[in-house]
């Protein structure tokens, strides 16, 4: 799909990686640079203080297929290097704080100036104006705590919970893909390329728009609460007689109260008064809540799927990621993919979360968004890709005697 478009990703950890690793698994040419220790996501098992994890997964899911440069951008000359990569880029990705970059002319405004077709991405905790424009942020702390999410996602007198690894920096990579992909489209209309503003914080609050937008008209919004004191009793998770929890939907508005009744054999419910209308089920969530339980509990899962099925009921298992990954129809979307080691073995991994397909008939249709390649080792590329921006080996070697550059 992005077979030609070449990108220039000097990003750390994940956010602004997932935006190149998408990129390489849709075919674009991925150069990756790094310190020349490398990033410090390729030390995230080593700090477990544990040997059973010879692979780092956690690193190879955003940086496969890419090609590892490794450079010393603190230097004048190896911010110099970077300024002659992207000569001929189409997409510049960066994470680095702004008045850094700015420090070490690779900002947007002194790379526009050597490519001005070339489309710049930055992807930051918290944007790019403001008292916090260089502070660092995580998704923990700019995703998950200071857009709201955490505060939503936590019942009353409760603690927050944590957010899980890198979830807010992959909804923020893809976020980032997408400007990235609307800008290169502006750039082959107009010749000129533009910045793509990108932020964990900004994400954030729009992964929870729904409810941020309820507050911001009304100055008021439910927060998340237990499963007994849900806001729509009927959406919740209940658990099967064979102890399998599932989530069961129910549609805004009432037109599945009925078939969940017959699905659940609880169809005397409909003269019981307390349960007459939306807003009473609401006043009496934790009786009603109590009994969807007894009626979950005589069933299995199993069962519950072919009574829920056949009403037509949106459901589904909570599943553990080894059911997960042997769910027959999650093959089927192609959720999943073959991760390539250097050594030419492979290990599941996630896919990227788009397919592309000239027809609906077949997998075989589709074009292939597979790994390009395995997760290079630091400055795996460094000497090719110095070599093809026209380095030659003396100065190559000046460059790797003075650290300015490494090599695997």
């Amino acid at each position: 799909m992005l077979e030609g478009i070449k990108v220039i990703e000097m990003a750390t950890y994940i956010a602004a990686p997932a935006a190149g690793g998408v990129m390489a698994d849709w075919g674009a040419d991925v150069i990756k640079i790094e310190p020349l220790a490398g990033c410090p996501m390729r030390q995230f098992f080593a700090t477990a203080m544990t040997d059973d994890y010879p692979d780092n997964p956690v690193f190879s899911l955003d940086n496969r297929g890419k090609k590892a440069v490794a450079i010393n951008t603190s230097t004048p000359e190896g911010a110099a290097l970077v300024r002659k990569l992207v000569v001929d880029a189409d997409v510049f990705i960066t994470n680095l704080r702004p008045t850094q970059l700015e420090k070490q002319g690779l900002d947007f405004d002194s790379l526009h100036k050597i490519n001005p077709k070339m489309v710049y991405a930055s992807v930051t905790g918290f944007g790019l104006e403001g008292d916090e424009k260089d502070k660092p942020g995580f998704d923990t702390a700019a995703f998950w705590a200071k857009s709201g999410i955490g505060w939503m996602m936590t019942p009353k007198g409760s603690a927050p919970m944590p957010l899980r690894v890198a979830v807010g920096d992959h909804i923020t990579g893809l976020a980032t893909t997408s400007g990235i992909l609307a800008a290169l489209l502006k750039a082959q209309k107009s010749g000129e390329g533009i910045l793509v503003d990108s932020s964990l914080v900004r994400s954030g609050a729009y992964v929870v728009g729904s409810d941020f937008s309820t507050y911001m008209r009304y100055g008021r919004v439910a927060r998340s609460r237990p499963r007994e004191a849900a806001i729509v009793p009927t959406s919740n998770f209940f658990l099967t007689k064979d102890e399998h929890w599932l989530f069961m939907n129910s549609r805004p508005g009432e037109p599945d109260w009925d078939n969940i009744l017959r699905a659940t054999g609880l169809e005397h419910l409909n003269e019981d008064e307390r349960f007459a209308s939306f807003r009473k089920r609401r006043k009496h969530v934790e009786e009603l809540v109590s009994l969807f339980d007894e009626a979950f509990a005589s069933r299995t899962l199993a069962e519950w799927g072919d009574r829920l099925n056949a009403e037509g009921i949106i459901w589904s298992a909570v599943q553990s990621f080894e059911q997960a990954l042997n769910d027959a129809q999650m093959q089927a979307a192609g959720v999943f993919t073959d991760m390539p080691k250097a050594d030419g073995s492979t290990y599941k991994a996630p896919a990227s979360p788009i397919s592309f397909r000239q027809s609906n008939n077949t997998l075989s249709e589709r074009e292939s968004t597979d790994p390009r390649g395995p997760c290079p080792e630091i400055g795996e590329h460094t000497m090719e890709v110095l070599e093809a921006c026209g380095i030659d080996e003396q100065n190559r070697q000046s460059l790797l005697t003075k650290k300015i550059i490494g090599q695997h």
